[in-house]
């Protein structure tokens, strides 16, 4: 098979963190051919998707005193080649969040690539649909309390009330411009007008979930099902538990209730084409669902000893079997 990744360029990847190489690993050692192209190699012509693409070899990681180490280069890059996408069996879609205007407008893009040829992870129409924010609102029985608005009132008064809260930017990445926000900290007015813009872009507000100081948890979901977890642990003074902000991984298990949680997602994940997805847990409730390009997979093929990407690029070879 033939499988290539949209992603940022290759050389800002770090092969040790980034599950985009993990699953570009996995599927070169299972014998598929590997491409590459970004967002903005992207083309329609003759009412067709095609892209800038160049064949990979990748030289995969190597587990040593328990952290993963790449050979210098980890990879080797072919010539570029202008082919349509249905030329391709797989096509996954990994440039990082935040989705932009370029971002959605791939996706627009992506829509011209013929679904009875080539699978699309993750769908374009669900990666639109599925704000990784907005998206959780649905699944009202799972998540924590919370509210999205742009008015400084409404979220004063839920912060009020609640005593304490986060808040995330509709749009943010990474961790980036989550706020703590309290009742009675003097700074409070000043965070909201800042992260609404004066008022002129919603915010989501949680109610604060004490359970955070024990972990971020991010599930990695494959068709709606559960494959694998890490518990990302706040450090320092610091209350994101998230990788990039500087949160420790550690082992984890999926409980009974994440377990549930898993269930009431799924046949929403597979109405939208929404095949490998993360999901962000504390204390038993559902805080985002990623889309765009989830990640962990390194962290937990490291603590638990698997291979997660293998078993995506296996699950994707037996799915492209029954087009």
């Amino acid at each position: 098979m033939k499988f290539t990744f949209i992603i940022d360029p290759i050389q800002h990847l770090d092969p040790g963190h980034d599950t985009s190489v993990a699953l570009m690993e996995a599927a070169q050692e299972l014998g598929h051919e590997v491409w590459i192209t970004q967002a903005n190699q992207l083309n329609v012509v003759k009412g067709k998707a095609f892209a800038l693409l160049q064949r990979v070899q990748l030289f995969p990681v190597q587990l040593i005193e328990g952290r993963w180490v790449a050979a210098n280069p980890w990879f080797v890059l072919e010539e570029q080649a202008r082919l349509p996408l249905e030329a391709m069996d797989a096509v996954f879609m990994r440039t990082d969040p935040p989705v932009t205007v370029p971002y959605l407008y791939a996706t627009y893009i992506l829509d011209y690539v013929d679904p009875t040829k080539t699978l699309v992870i993750n769908s374009p129409q669900g990666i639109r649909a599925a704000n990784e924010k907005m998206y959780a609102l649905q699944f009202t029985e799972a998540i924590p309390e919370t509210i999205v608005s742009q008015s400084k009132q409404v979220i004063l008064e839920f912060v009020e009330d609640k005593g304490m809260a986060v808040l995330k930017p509709l749009g943010g990445k990474a961790g980036e411009g989550i706020l703590f926000l309290e009742r009675g900290d003097r700074n409070l007015n000043s965070l909201i007008e800042i992260s609404t813009h004066q008022g002129l872009v919603p915010v989501m507000v949680q109610t604060y979930l004490p359970a955070a100081k024990e972990g971020d948890k991010r599930i990695i979901l494959l068709d709606g099902e559960p494959i694998g977890a890490v518990n990302r642990i706040p450090t320092g003074n610091e209350f994101r538990g998230n990788m990039a902000v500087g949160g420790r991984v550690a082992q984890t298990e999926i409980t009974e209730r994440e377990r549930e949680i898993c269930t009431q997602l799924a046949p929403t994940l597979r109405r939208d084409g929404l095949v490998f997805v993360g999901i962000d847990v504390i204390g038993g409730y559902l805080t985002e669902v990623n889309v765009t390009s989830p990640t962990g997979v390194r962290e937990i093929d490291r603590l638990e000893g698997v291979r997660l990407g293998r078993q995506v690029i296996e699950w994707i070879a037996r799915s492209h079997q029954s087009f």
